[in-house]
This record gives C-alpha cells, structure tokens and sequence, in this order.
C-alpha cells in the first residue's frame, strides 16, 4: 500500500541511491531525489519513477556544508509540503596508507561520510518533531562497530564510526517524538567501489536492491519501535 508520506533519498545517483529509490517508491507516493553533479542520470531515475504513477522532483544541492543541507530540506518541503523520511547516503571513500593522508583527504571524507547526513539531520528533525512522526536512515558500513585496524580507509572508518554515534544519539533523544533513526550498514556491493586487492569469492559481492529492503523495512510501520540499530547487510563477508 502506497501512502503520502514525502521521502527524501540523498546521492540517489550513486551505486545504491536509485535501488533505494527504487524500492522506496513501491510503498511511498512522493519522491525527493537529490544529487550533486550528474542531473543526467538524476533525471532518467525521475522518469523511470514516475511510469509507475509516483510524484518525484529532483533537487541538485552541494551537501557539503551546512547551507547546502538547509536549503535542500527547505526546497522539498517548499515543494511537497512536509518531510518524513531521510535516507542519506552520500558517503565517498578513499583508499590511502593511513601514514600518507593529508588534511584534505581527512576534511573530505569527513564531509560526505559524517557532516552531509548530521547537517541533513538537523534540518529534517524540526518538521518531524512538529508531526510527531519520522524516518531517518544513515548508511554505514558492514565493519562500523569493529573498532580494529583500518589502514588503508581510516578516515573512512573513523567518519563511519562517528556517523553510527550520531545516529544512535539521534535514536535516544528522538524517541519521545516518535521519530525512529537507524543504519544500515552494507558490504561489498556489485558496483560499488572494491579495492582490486580484495580476493572476492562467488556469491560474495551483495547487491544494491539489497541494502534497498531493509532500508524500506526500517522505515515501514512494521519498524515502529525499532531504533539506534545497525542493520549489517553483507552476508558473511569477513565474518
């Protein structure tokens, strides 16, 4: 059953935002989709999307700082109305020796892997508050709680790390407002970025429509009283 209900879905042109996309419109009506540079590939999802009888408006924004996240909140609720599911998922990664990082490789990935999804947060959270009803969805990665070695994406790891805090801290102070925030936490992914040194055995690699149910789990009524989890979709990748 389809509802009325607004979904913003942030890097809805990376390798997992139109599976998400996607997945979100078979129950939902109304789709935000944001990008940053490819209003291409944005474009052709929109359309893709709409056949099936949805309302989508793309919506280009750098997330990259705290105006950029505003002024995207304020743009789809300007256009829909309201906001009441966050799925952000912008999140690069760079694969450096941890010993030959500069500042910008750190200010960077910090940027789009912790600072995008907490400056979209606080901009979603005071409508949702308002409505007493909301989704927020944090994508992280499948090792987000292994506080191990990562020497080769450690600025990666750490803003990972940082951004399941965030999101955990969001859940608790969230709760009494009936607003639920999760993460979900792929592995490999067909598609995504795999460092070549990796040995990938078959069936290992998972998929993007994948990471794309259980976000649409989380933010379905059935999830109402699930909040602060991690959901690992990776199967046994380095169990």
């Amino acid at each position: 059953m389809t509802t009325e209900r607004v979904v913003l879905v942030t890097g809805s042109t990376g390798h997992l935002g139109p599976a998400v996309a996607r997945c979100l419109a078979a129950d939902f009506k109304l789709i935000a989709l944001h990008y940053f540079k490819n209003k291409e590939k944005a474009e052709a999802l929109k359309q893709e999307i709409e056949k099936s009888g949805r309302q989508v408006k793309i919506f280009a924004a750098d997330l990259n700082s705290e105006e950029g996240a505003a002024d995207l909140v304020n743009r789809v609720r300007a256009h829909f109305g309201r906001l009441d599911i966050l799925v952000n998922i912008p999140g690069a990664i760079r694969t450096r020796p941890w010993d030959q990082l500069d500042r910008n490789d750190w200010e960077d990935i910090f940027r789009s892997n912790l600072e995008s999804s907490y400056f979209c947060m606080k901009h979603a959270l005071p409508g949702m508050r308002e409505q007493k009803w909301g989704r927020i969805i944090n994508i992280g990665f499948h090792l987000v709680e292994h506080l191990g070695s990562f020497p080769g994406v450690t600025p990666y790891a750490v803003a990972k790390t940082g951004l399941l805090i965030l999101t955990r801290t969001a859940a608790v102070a969230e709760a009494e407002n009936n607003i639920t925030v999760n993460m979900v936490s792929p592995g490999l992914i067909e598609g995504g970025e795999i460092p070549p040194s990796l040995k990938i055995k078959e069936g290992q690699l998972g998929r993007a429509e994948d990471v794309a149910e259980a976000v649409a789990f989380l933010v379905s009524d059935r999830a109402g009283k699930i909040t602060g989890t991690n959901l690992i979709v990776a199967g046994t990748w380095k169990m």
